[in-house]
Order: structure tokens, then sequence, then C-alpha cells
């Protein structure tokens, strides 16, 4: 019964069926879904080795989103500046992951393996924002077991056509192989030359941590935007004096706070000053003339040496599972 499938079993051992499902995990694009697709077809044969590899790919799961929490922890932010100046996709990367993590608190945890960007982003995260680590590995597993026996259960549902499908895939091994790492080259083209369209959209006149400094202490101060997400605010308690904290998502309800007559300066704590870009050129479309972002963000502020406020952060934006700082 299912020649095929026993024959992957006997082929593709459950610790490379781990070892796939561990370097996905870990930010390596090399996708795991398709191989626990095709093992769950193989469980829905041989339940024993099918019930071995869902523990076994729940702990590769857990061991990856383990060590991003460390790094996190460890780290702070400066893993997820690290993660999105390496990312396919900047415009999505850090601040849309940490806003669509205040919206569901601790529980994105769960479902962040169904979201592309959430899934490496979630655990450094939640780290770096002190969540207890009983309550990060509890709801890791939770994802993980979810994940994982979605996919396995997509491959019972799937059995027989997979049977079918390996020993084709077997006989055009080489060419099938050829036709994967092509199309995976192709993505990652393609997202390589999105990203650098990007960029090229957000360039625009900056202005520097000396000029702004200057402008603050000559009378002619301009309006100074934080457009930072309450994540990033609380990972750094820190601001330009006077900033008004608007977050990107909020600048269209704020308009009428803005004076027009004077300069507006944005800034934000992403690589290349992404969401102060983004909302530079959204106020420039609505009509405002003078808008630049900060070149080089809240950090080369600091790195300057420059004077700074300190925040009072009131609510930890993961409060329900969050360690005092």
């Amino acid at each position: 019964m299912a020649p095929a499938l026993v024959s992957f079993s006997d082929q593709v051992g459950i610790a490379l069926v781990a070892t796939n499902v561990l370097v996905d995990q870990l930010g390596v694009p090399v996708p795991a879904v398709p191989t626990l697709v095709v093992a769950g077809a193989v469980a829905a044969v041989q339940p024993a080795w099918g019930a071995e590899l869902f523990v076994a790919a729940v702990l590769a799961c857990v061991l990856a989103d383990l060590s991003w929490f460390l790094a996190g922890r460890r780290y702070g932010s400066a893993v997820m500046h690290l993660l999105c100046r390496i990312s396919l996709s900047p415009d999505s990367c850090v601040s849309d992951t940490q806003r669509r993590f205040e919206s569901w608190g601790s529980r994105a945890l769960v479902l962040a393996k169904f979201v592309p960007g959430l899934s490496l982003i979630a655990p450094p995260l939640a780290g770096a924002l002190r969540m207890r680590s009983w309550q990060f590995l509890t709801l890791s597993a939770l994802g993980a077991i979810l994940w994982v026996g979605c996919y396995l259960a997509l491959g019972v549902l799937l059995r027989e056509q997979i049977d079918r499908l390996i020993p084709m895939v077997k006989d055009f091994a080489a060419t099938a192989a050829a036709i994967v790492g092509g199309l995976l080259a192709l993505y990652v083209a393609y997202k390589w030359w999105q990203r650098r369209r990007f960029y090229e959209s957000l360039r625009m006149a900056r202005v520097s941590v000396e000029e702004l400094y200057r402008q603050m202490n000559s009378g002619t101060s301009p309006s100074v935007l934080d457009v930072r997400s309450a994540s990033a605010r609380a990972l750094e308690p820190r601001q330009v004096p006077g900033a008004i904290h608007v977050p990107r998502e909020q600048v269209r309800q704020h308009l009428g706070e803005f004076e027009r007559s004077r300069e507006l300066i944005i800034y934000c704590t992403c690589p290349n000053e992404a969401s102060a870009a983004q909302v530079a050129k959204l106020l420039i479309n609505l009509g405002f003339s003078r808008v630049r972002p900060l070149y080089g963000g809240l950090e080369a502020w600091i790195e300057a040496g420059y004077p700074v406020e300190t925040l009072k952060v009131t609510e930890n934006p993961l409060a329900q599972g969050a360690d005092a700082a």
C-alpha cells in the first residue's frame, strides 16, 4: 500500500525533515512546507513514523524560536535592525510587524508562522520586550503544534495524489531540482529588485542631525515628528526633545495638528529611515511643502551626543507577558 510513500520515509529520515524545518524557521529561504506536506502523506500510511516526525518538527520550530528569542533578549532592537537590513521586504519588515504584534498581543506568537515576516521577527521582538521565558515557550510550542499539524494534515488529505506524484519526481529528480532552484533564484532576484525600487522611491533630501540641532538652537525650530510604533518606543524609550509622537499609520488623523508654515522633520528607527521617508512622501502628496526625514534617525541623534528626553513608558506592548524591565 502506497509504496512510493514508504520509500520516501526510508530515504528521507525524520532528522532530515526536522533539519529542514529548523533551517527554515531560522530564516534561511529553504521552505519546509512542501516537505511537511509530503511527510503528512507518509504519516497517513506509517502513523508511528508520523508521530515521531511531528514531535521532531515541533521541537525544531521551538528551538529556532528560542534562539531568536534569546538573541532579542540579549541584543534588543539591534537584532530587529539586522533582520530588516537583510530582509527582502524592507517596506513591511520590523515596523509593520511591531504594529501587528501590538494589535494581537502575545497571541501573535501562536499565529506568527502563518504570516510572512511575522514568523521571523516575532521571537526576537518578544525577547527584546522582556516576555517571560515560560510564556514564550508555551506560546511558541502552541504555534509550532498548529503550524506543523496543519501541513501534516494537508499531506494526509492529499495522500493519494502525492503517492502518484513521487515516482514522477524521482524519474525527473534532476530536472525537478533545477526547476525548483531556478524558481527560488527568480523569487530572490525579484524581491531584491523590489527592495531596490523601494529604497530608490524613498530617496529625497534629508536633514542631518547637526543641521536639526542648529535649527533647534537658532530660534527657527521645526516641528519634529516621531513616527515610531509603541513597540519601538518601548525598546528605545528616548526621543528628540519636543518631538510629537504620531505613529505612521495615524498620520492622516493628525494632519490638523501640523503647522504648514513650519518645516516638518520626521524620524524613526528603521534602516534607511524607511518609515520616516514614507510619512514624508505622504505629507508632500497632501500639500506639505517643507518636509524632510532625519538622516540616520534617532540612532544618529543619540550617537551624536545631542540631548534627549526620556520617555515614561507606562504600558508594555506585551503587557500580558512582560517582565518588569
